[in-house]
């Protein structure tokens, strides 16, 4: 029976993938002829695309709390490559994503096509990515962020950069904290976290050996960035998603320009 799973699951993720290479071919070819699409048409085709994608996932979903009608900079923790096509499901928007996501089949071709900025481990370019977020958000354009800066187990929440959270002041655009959570019989799924060493395929064949899992989305209240300073900010978020997962809050950490003043 697992196995008979395994396949099944496999064959309809293959289907979906080459739904996706379709749409791919479809916007190279249009491109090739000189007809490029808007980026905001790209953004909603990447996002019909990721519910196919979701739908062929071994996840039960549930989305709590209301989809902001303004754009905004989502900040979310982030626990698996799953993260990603199940935000992205949810609305139109781009992301902030390591390099590597750029060389996935498919998915990320049309995550670059839908304009995700991708963001080399080390690089150091703070200031670059600061333009580039700012950028994003100027035009109006809502992009999702992991300001945890690599995946968890999903039992706790790393301290989130606040660097990540300056174009969101810089534009005066609030923050959408989202909190994603994985779950398997009431527990924190030890399956779905892609994290250390581990690789895609690897970690799909042992999601797909196993019955479905739950993902609950919080969409928290959003959080103003007028006139705050990105570590208080980043705090702010970082304390929302920790009570939504696991209700409490975390200790209150002092930013460090206030810890030298007192």
């Amino acid at each position: 029976m697992p196995k008979l799973r395994v396949l099944a699951r496999l064959t309809r993720l293959m289907l979906v993938l080459l739904l996706g290479l379709l749409m791919a071919s479809v916007i190279a070819l249009g491109e090739r002829v000189g007809l490029t699409a808007s980026i905001e048409r790209r953004q909603r085709w990447s996002c019909w695309f990721m519910k196919r994608l979701v739908a062929a996932l071994p996840f039960e979903v549930r989305v709590l709390g209301e989809l902001p009608k303004q754009p905004m900079l989502w900040v979310s923790n982030h626990v698996s490559w799953a993260d990603i096509p199940l935000l992205g499901m949810l609305l139109p928007l781009s992301f902030l994503s390591k390099a590597e996501v750029r060389h996935w089949p498919v998915a990320g071709w049309l995550a670059e096509k839908a304009g995700t900025l991708f963001i080399r481990r080390g690089g150091g370019d703070s200031q670059r990515l600061r333009e580039q977020i700012s950028a994003q958000l100027s035009d109006a354009r809502p992009l999702l962020i992991f300001p945890e800066g690599t995946t968890t187990d999903g039992r706790h929440v790393r301290t989130f950069h606040g660097r990540l959270l300056a174009g969101a002041i810089d534009q005066a655009v609030p923050v959408q904290p989202v909190a994603i959570q994985y779950l398997r019989n009431g527990e924190a799924d030890p399956i779905a976290p892609f994290i250390g060493d581990d690789d895609l395929l690897s970690h799909l064949m042992r999601l797909f050996a196993q019955p479905r899992g739950e993902v609950c989305i919080h969409l928290l209240q959003p959080i103003a960035s007028v006139g705050k300073e990105r570590a208080v900010l980043a705090l702010q978020a970082q304390q929302a998603i920790h009570g939504a997962l696991f209700g409490v809050e975390e200790a209150t950490v002092v930013p460090r320009r206030q810890a030298r003043a007192a």
